[in-house]
């Protein structure tokens, strides 16, 4: 089963990933999170990216899903190739073989929880804070959703304290969490 999580940057996918791990674990499963790989990129991000980062930023992703599909039962990862691929659309458009591609790798996520924007984000030292990004980088993943119309449960912005709970349901309800979660 994999799971990921999604939206802008500083929004607290980071924070829920490691709840979702934690719940799920003591539920003795062999959990991984795939962390957000842009935070490794050797090259520049945020608003001085490139090309080139955005697309090391996008290849690495699915070949840490990868990786970690291989040998996990549960997959939770910070971020999905549909918000990598968005700020690689707000430096450079739309790039049309990345995307074709994007569109096929979503299907390959079990559920996705859009991690919505409410308030500004904290400056984490290496995420950009200035709110025209944010704020454009979160329009952009909700147009790339809606575009597709891509199968996700957006969390309730105004309910921070029980999205946990709200995940924890969704992933022991669907039909693979029934088949590998068994509720404790």
């Amino acid at each position: 089963m994999k799971v990921a999580f999604i939206g802008t940057h500083g929004v607290g996918k980071t924070t829920l990933c490691f709840d979702l791990a934690s719940v799920l674990k003591r539920r003795n499963l062999n959990v991984d999170i795939v962390k957000e790989v842009a935070r490794l990129s050797p090259l520049p991000i945020n608003q001085k990216t490139s090309l080139e980062a955005q697309t090391w930023i996008f290849m690495t992703q699915i070949a840490e899903e990868i990786r970690s599909t291989a040998t996990h039962e549960v997959v939770v990862c910070d971020r999905s190739v549909l918000d990598n691929y968005a700020y690689m659309m707000f430096a450079f458009g739309r790039q049309k073989a990345i995307e074709r591609f994007m569109h096929h790798w979503m299907k390959s996520y079990d559920l996705l929880f859009k991690v919505p924007l409410s308030g500004s984000v904290s400056a984490d030292g290496v995420r950009d804070t200035d709110d025209f990004f944010v704020r454009s980088i979160d329009h952009l993943v909700d147009t790339l959703l809606a575009e597709r119309n891509v199968p996700h449960e957006r969390l309730d912005p105004a309910d921070r304290s029980g999205w946990i709970e709200q995940v924890k349901e969704r992933v022991l309800a669907h039909p693979k969490g029934q088949a590998r979660l068994i509720p404790s």
